[in-house]
């Protein structure tokens, strides 16, 4: 039953799209091709998270293929490089900035872009060097809607959250393996025009093993999504426009199929996509 009339417009997807094993788990039909994948995708859910920019400099070219490949309007979010994330050259790292906004553009230009995902890594942590990096990170995607997500709990202080809050940038609230060095699931929302949640899974063997066990491997149970529904993204609504979230258990077809069940959760709270 609805208990309440939501303020946050929600989109809820996944993180990525183009998996060939989401042919063999029946999320898309047999004999689909890779360049129809975002067009079926796309009928299912209101919203993607790009993946492929975090492993390689997307162009303009391909990112106004994919954009066209969409309805029109349809909203992407993208990761940044992991050149501009995981492994930084220090002398060429505003070169790579400017670059990646070049690809953005046809998104920008259209208006399609919902956020510049900044997937930062574990070993990142709040040393010195790395705020300062940060911080003129930010200062070079200051005009795009930009969410930050930490993988180190040394991130998880309120003078972060007030810095964020002051730049508007949004604070990624992230379901991951309870692992002691993880940055933890927070309701913490930093920027009123959206929050944005990204569902990892729990798979800790995977996460602490990458050699032996993929880390997305994960199927959500109702009772792990229940509390999200019903407790933390309830209460982050109230706090922003939007609310964009994204599964990235891509492994056997488990996001859109856990997607989808958070949507009806999240529904019979009164809380709806838009």
């Amino acid at each position: 039953m609805a208990r309440q009339t939501q303020t946050a417009k929600l989109l809820i997807g996944c993180s990525g799209y183009s998996y060939r094993e989401w042919i063999e788990a029946g999320v898309y039909p047999q004999g689909t091709k890779q360049t129809e994948m975002l067009a079926r995708y796309a009928k299912a859910f209101p919203i993607v998270e790009l993946n492929y920019t975090w492993h390689r400099m997307p162009t303009p070219e391909m990112i106004e293929r994919q954009r066209l490949q969409a309805p029109p309007g349809f909203p992407f979010a993208a990761k940044l490089t992991k050149t501009l994330t995981h492994e930084v050259d220090s002398n060429i790292w505003r070169e790579n900035i400017v670059r990646y906004r070049d690809a953005l553009a046809p998104l920008t230009q259209a208006g399609q872009l919902a956020a510049v995902l900044v997937q930062l890594p574990p070993s990142f942590d709040r040393a010195p060097k790395n705020r300062s990096y940060l911080a003129h990170l930010l200062d070079a995607l200051h005009d795009l809607p930009v969410a930050v997500e930490f993988r180190h709990k040394s991130w998880a202080h309120d003078r972060v959250f007030a810095e964020l809050e002051r730049r508007k940038v949004t604070l990624v609230s992230v379901d991951e393996p309870k692992l002691p060095h993880l940055f933890p699931a927070l309701d913490v929302v930093t920027n009123p025009d959206q929050f944005y949640v990204r569902f990892h899974g729990r798979n800790a063997a995977g996460w602490q093993n990458r050699g032996n066990a993929h880390p997305f491997d994960y199927d959500y149970s109702d009772d792990e999504l229940r509390p999200w529904a019903e407790q933390t993204i309830e209460r982050m609504t109230k706090r922003a426009k939007q609310g964009v979230i994204f599964f990235n258990n891509h492994v056997s077809g488990q996001a859109p199929k856990n997607a989808r069940r958070l949507a009806e959760l999240l529904a019979d709270q009164g809380l709806t996509g838009g």
